[in-house]
């Protein structure tokens, strides 16, 4: 018990010469010292992994991980800091990590709140409240802040941007602007994601020779998946699955 003591401390430890290093807020030295192990591994998360040289995909795979261990550790660390230092960033981040978890609402009223600070025109915090909103079905104030975002900062997540656009559309009833961003997004990006969303749309709207093209190409593609592709792409597929399901009840 003494030796793994000893090592939640020498792992702080590393993280503080980190945190002096890299010059991130010394409060980072107190969580760090006050919960040796939980600290750790908040500012793992928080701070060192975001801003280390692994990939995205390396990263999100790490993420997807670690959600799978513990589901909750995401929302309970982020708290933590936020509690520690109510600063508009830790706030983005906890309202990130209840989106994740699929507490939109709460997450949503976290968006709010930050959007009326000084990072208002923060594109990571608009798309997070993007996302948040549209999980909230509120499709006027998504579609609202995705186009302010998009004609500020156009190079910003493209792909991403193009699909929750489409997805704003059809929650407000523009139902062809919506086909025709979705179009773009496959023909564009060609991505799974793209294509399942395509997909969900077009089940709901009745339009199954879409849907049928769209599964062909959706297919081949998880058929090259690799367990973890699996573990991030979930979310989607049980969406596009429901879809599948509820369209066949309707039929």
């Amino acid at each position: 018990m003494p030796l793994i003591g000893g090592l939640h401390i020498l792992i702080a430890l590393l993280c503080a010469v980190h945190v002096v290093r890299s010059g991130q807020q010394l409060y980072w030295l107190f969580i760090l010292f006050a919960f040796p192990l939980l600290g750790s591994a908040v500012y793992f998360f928080a701070i060192y992994l975001p801003n280390s040289r692994l990939d995205h995909g390396a990263r999100k795979a790490v993420t997807a991980a670690a959600r799978a261990m513990d589901p909750g550790r995401d929302v309970r660390e982020a708290r933590v800091v936020y509690d520690v230092s109510p600063s508009a960033q830790n706030q983005m981040r906890l309202a990130e990590a209840l989106l994740n978890a699929g507490e939109a609402r709460e997450a949503a009223e976290l968006y709010e709140g930050a959007l009326k600070g000084p990072f208002a025109n923060d594109p990571d915090l608009r798309f997070g409240a993007v996302r948040a909103y549209l999980e909230c079905q509120r499709f006027d104030a998504a579609l609202s802040h995705l186009l302010a975002l998009k004609a500020e900062r156009p190079e910003y997540r493209p792909d991403q941007v193009l699909l929750l656009l489409a997805r704003c559309y059809a929650g407000v009833g523009r139902q062809a602007e919506a086909r025709e961003s979705f179009e773009a997004a496959v023909q564009k990006y060609g991505s799974f994601e793209a294509h399942a969303e395509y997909s969900i749309w077009a089940l709901a709207t009745g339009d199954a020779a879409t849907a049928a093209r769209l599964q062909t190409e959706i297919d081949r593609q998880v058929q090259l998946w690799t367990h973890v592709s699996r573990q991030l792409n979930e979310p989607v597929m049980r969406r596009l699955k429901a879809a599948h399901d509820l369209a066949r009840k309707g039929g």
